[in-house]
């Protein structure tokens, strides 16, 4: 693991977790919790994994993020992408595969506002964990390490 920048924007920053491979992907893994600065408060989690395999370009994603109901609307996802660009680069990533499902109307909206390139719908094959956890299709989203949205 190499320093880490500072992982900071206005009311939000991440705190690395861990660091160890993904229990259910198997590869390299950052986990941070999202953090309300001012008041300490936990606001969700983020993931990014650092292996570029078929499996995480097509299926997993390179990035696993969730924002607990009662914080949801602040743009906490899209932010949080935003700061871990710098990781990414880090870690000789270039590009980002982020994947979410397609009736997942707030993931959509997170991977537009950060900026990610809608790419296409793919059916995940029945033999992969994930469509064995119900999740039978995935959008991806393709977002350039160099590029954040900033509109955020």
């Amino acid at each position: 693991m190499t320093s880490q920048p500072r992982l900071e924007d206005d009311d939000l920053s991440l705190h690395l977790t861990d660091f160890s491979p993904h229990r259910v992907h198997n590869v390299p893994t950052y986990h941070f919790r999202m953090v309300h600065t001012g008041t300490g408060e936990e606001l969700g989690g983020i993931n990014l994994r650092i292996a570029s395999t078929p499996h995480i370009e097509r299926y997993a994603g390179h990035i696993g993020f969730t924002v607990h109901p009662a914080h949801r609307g602040h743009r906490y996802a899209a932010r949080s992408l935003r700061l871990l660009m710098p990781i990414a680069r880090q870690n000789g990533l270039d590009v980002l595969w982020i994947t979410c499902d397609p009736e997942n109307a707030a993931s959509r909206r997170t991977l537009d506002l950060a900026g990610a390139h809608f790419v296409e719908i793919v059916d995940v094959p029945e033999d992969c964990i994930i469509h064995r956890s119900g999740h039978t299709k995935k959008c991806r989203y393709l977002l350039p390490c160099a590029q954040i949205g900033a509109n955020l």
